[in-house]
């Protein structure tokens, strides 16, 4: 499960949770200061890090991290930034009630219009409004100053460079660069560039 050594989970873990389980399971209970078992998402300043950073700092399953942050408008990173994709959707409970929002974003290498594009999404969950009542209680009760109904949830993953591409022509001889190879061999001319194939 990655390299996330500060999480004890036994052997055969697995950890992929549904949309409502993220929100309702994880999220509100964070929100609400109540305890999550097993409590295996860390909390993470998401902004300062690229996502191909995540590894060891997040939870990782597979080609997925999972973390908390908190909600911001800054998604700078050192070496790029989130850009919302203009998607969101409602997430709802097995009883058809909407327990929040998920929204997605997509990362960008560089600044401004010459900014880069790349294959790195994040979904971003959040609770709905009327969640977020909830949390006034148990702040009024005098267990933090701070405001826990702005926290979310994230999961972070490479989208697969193939679910772009025609499948009718494919003639490559199964060679494949990853997504940040083509994101930085796009910036070059390609006719002057010679790829070693087997």
């Amino acid at each position: 499960m990655g390299e996330n050594s500060s999480v004890n989970l036994p052997p055969g873990f697995r950890f992929y949770p549904t949309d409502e389980e993220l929100v309702v399971h994880f999220l509100q209970r964070k929100a609400a200061l109540l305890p999550c078992h097993p409590d295996v998402i860390p909390d993470l300043e998401l902004y300062p890090h690229d996502p191909w950073e995540l590894d060891g700092k997040a939870l990782g399953e597979g080609n997925q991290w999972y973390f908390y942050s908190r909600r911001t408008q800054n998604r700078i990173t050192g070496n790029g930034y989130w850009k919302p994709m203009g998607i969101e959707e409602d997430v709802i409970n097995s009883r058809s009630k909407k327990v929040g929002m998920k929204k997605y974003l997509v990362f960008h290498i560089g600044e401004g219009p010459a900014a880069i594009k790349t294959k790195w999404i994040m979904q971003e969950y959040r609770l709905s409004k009327s969640d977020s009542s909830s949390t006034k209680s148990s702040k009024r009760r005098g267990h933090s100053k701070v405001d826990y109904s702005k926290w979310v949830v994230c999961r972070v993953y490479e989208r697969n460079c193939s679910e772009d591409e025609d499948d009718g022509d494919d003639d490559d001889d199964g060679t494949q660069l990853s997504c940040l190879d083509e994101v930085f061999l796009s910036l070059d001319d390609m006719d002057e560039i010679s790829l070693p194939f087997n």
